[in-house]
């Protein structure tokens, strides 16, 4: 939790925006409630979530910050109203399924820059923020935000994220001239916080940077370490496979490690043949293809016992892999490999590590 709120104050200082702690999709994997605190804790005077449970959730919880979430449906407004949380609004026809709940909400106009996936067409601007500007003047909504989504939000390269802040300046400009006076207008997310120069806004959306996953390099910390124990060890002779469809084959008599954690708790398949985890201070490469509900790995001629301490990921600082290399050994991105851990996997919150 300590990397969680150093993360948040890092942000901090070096941008004059508020900050919404994205925590969606159970804070990356992390734990949404535990995070979000921390995060508020550290100078978050927002949160942002995808889904209304998942907003639901930090409101029973006591979390009492603003907080926007841009997925729910009809039957999901309500609830959310009742809590206060702000709903996104891409289009007329949503807008008017808002108002038509008894409750009134605070909507966040979300407006299409170029990322092409929810807001509004830039053809349809015009019609919401006058509808929005009509209802609002009717008491019946109240629009506190005008936000967008970058598309190059992670590359150095900001000359399409300059061109979206333009795109989304107009779009504000129409909205006041349609009378409406937000409170709020955000685009940037963690990478572009730092890479994009947005003086105007005035809110950035912390996700990935939250739990150190470090795409400008600027010194965030990892905050999630995945650990596991040797569930058994075994010696292989020479020719031996391992695994389903022995896709290894022992060239030398060897020890072998299982490890209880599989693809079914978030370790991904495809990542086997390339990866390693940390053992006794020794990199052991998995070998083998991953099961559901473990894999194994290589432990040569180290003398291992049932029980030995296993890192599979960390921030690195001994040694260890990191959730990036998994990444790298899958395929993907460090967010895909922090959502995927299952919920068969123990969660514990600690302030450092040990």
């Amino acid at each position: 939790m300590s990397a969680v709120r150093e993360n948040v104050r890092s942000f901090r200082k070096r941008v004059p925006q508020q900050l919404m702690a994205v925590v969606k999709a159970d804070a990356f994997g992390h734990g949404a409630v535990p995070v979000a605190r921390a995060a508020v804790e550290a100078g978050a005077t927002w949160l942002g979530v995808a889904r209304a449970d998942e907003a639901l959730q930090l409101r029973a919880a006591g979390l009492q910050v603003p907080i926007l979430t841009w997925l729910y449906d009809a039957t999901e407004l309500m609830l959310l109203g009742d809590v206060d949380v702000d709903v996104s609004v891409s289009t007329v026809s949503e807008l008017h399924r808002v108002v038509s709940t008894p409750n009134v909400h605070s909507v966040h106009l979300k407006l299409d820059t170029g990322l092409h996936r929810a807001g509004s067409a830039p053809d349809q601007w015009i019609e919401l923020t006058r509808t929005a500007a009509h209802y609002e003047a009717l008491g019946a909504v109240t629009v506190r935000g005008i936000w967008s989504h970058l598309s190059h939000g992670s590359s150095a390269d900001a000359v399409q994220s300059r061109r979206q802040l333009q795109f989304l300046r107009a779009g504000v400009g129409l909205a006041r001239r349609a009378g409406l006076r937000p409170g709020v207008v955000h685009l940037a997310n963690s990478a572009g916080a730092l890479t994009l120069d947005a003086p105007d806004t005035d809110l950035v959306r912390v996700g990935a940077g939250l739990y150190g996953i470090d795409e400008l390099g600027i010194g965030l910390r990892p905050a999630m370490r995945l650990v596991s124990k040797l569930a058994q060890v075994r010696r292989i002779r020479a020719g031996e496979g391992v695994s389903y469809g022995h896709d290894f084959v022992a060239a030398r008599d060897t020890t072998i490690g299982l490890v209880p954690i599989g693809y079914a708790d978030g370790i991904p398949r495809v990542a086997g043949r390339r990866a390693s985890v940390l053992c006794h201070g020794v990199r052991m490469p998995v070998i083998g293809r991953v099961a559901m509900d473990q894999f194994v790995v290589d432990a040569g001629e180290l003398a291992v016992e049932p029980g030995a301490p296993v890192t599979i990921f960390g921030p690195g600082t001994s040694g260890e892999p990191t959730a990036a290399d998994w990444a790298g050994w899958a395929g993907t991105i460090p967010h895909e490999i922090y959502c995927g851990i299952g919920n068969r996997v123990p969660r514990r919150y600690e302030e450092g590590l040990r």
